[in-house]
């Protein structure tokens, strides 16, 4: 089997260190750096995690100008301050109909509404796949009516679908999948928990429940088994500090 993963992409950039004095000319505290830590982003993060679960997969994705920056704490794990760059300079995705969709399992398209992926692009990739899944930070709509499933957190959901009394948007009742944080996901109305965990850090945690996810659907065509298994993962990064991604060690534990 194989996966194509479509998005943007950054670089996560983790400067750790030490706050033990207040500054003198400013109510903040001094950062004094002990160690930084970098590795893929967004859709690279998604890339990264089906990688170490050993499914092999393909990342298209912008040339990595987007830069987050995050400074923090190292005792308490608590961030101070996230620095974005390179935003700006994201071109738009070209020659989707060269891609060989078909030479793919299935797709994810991870959208972070950077500009790399236009909705008219999402739709073109549903055209020419039956199974994509799109994670979006877009509002939801017709164009990605194609998709198999869409992974979308508890906030975009609210900010998608306040009240679903749009009959033109009862379609996606069947395809969405709404991470709920510490309570677990929705789907079909139904909530799927988790176990309870201490959190040190939720950054991509969502790229590693899409990655997940994928994995197991691919395995075996259930997705209640796909999304405890989505569950799983993703709790067990949370309780790591920065993004991390899952691996076939940790996903038996």
């Amino acid at each position: 089997m194989k996966v194509l993963v479509i998005g943007d992409m950054c670089r996560d950039v983790y400067i750790y260190g030490t706050c033990r004095k207040m500054c003198p000319d400013a109510p903040i505290p001094v950062f004094v750096p002990t160690q930084k830590r970098e590795n893929k982003g967004m859709a690279g993060n998604v890339y990264e995690n089906l990688l170490s679960l050993s499914m092999p997969s393909v990342l298209i994705s912008n040339d990595n100008a987007v830069i987050k920056t995050r400074y923090v704490e190292e005792s308490k794990n608590h961030m101070l301050l996230r620095v974005d760059s390179g935003e700006e300079s994201i071109n738009r995705i070209t020659g989707i109909e060269d891609f060989r969709l078909s030479d793919y399992d299935a797709v994810i398209i991870s959208d972070y509404d950077k500009g790399y992926i236009h909705e008219d692009d999402i739709r073109l990739i549903c055209h020419y796949h039956p199974l994509v899944f799109l994670d979006t930070k877009k509002i939801i709509g017709e164009y990605c009516k194609n998709c198999a499933f869409i992974k979308i957190n508890v906030s975009e959901y609210e900010r998608s679908f306040k009240d679903f009394k749009n009959p033109a948007e009862l379609w996606a009742e069947d395809k969405m999948i709404v991470t709920l944080g510490s309570a677990g996901c929705m789907f079909k109305n139904n909530i799927y928990k988790v176990e309870k965990v201490e959190i040190r850090d939720t950054s991509g945690a969502g790229d590693t429940f899409l990655a997940s996810l994928v994995f197991e659907y691919l395995q075996s065509g259930d997705i209640e088994k796909a999304l405890k298994f989505a569950n799983k993962c993703s709790t067990i990064v949370v309780q790591q500090k920065g993004v991390t991604v899952i691996d076939d060690a940790q996903r038996i534990l």
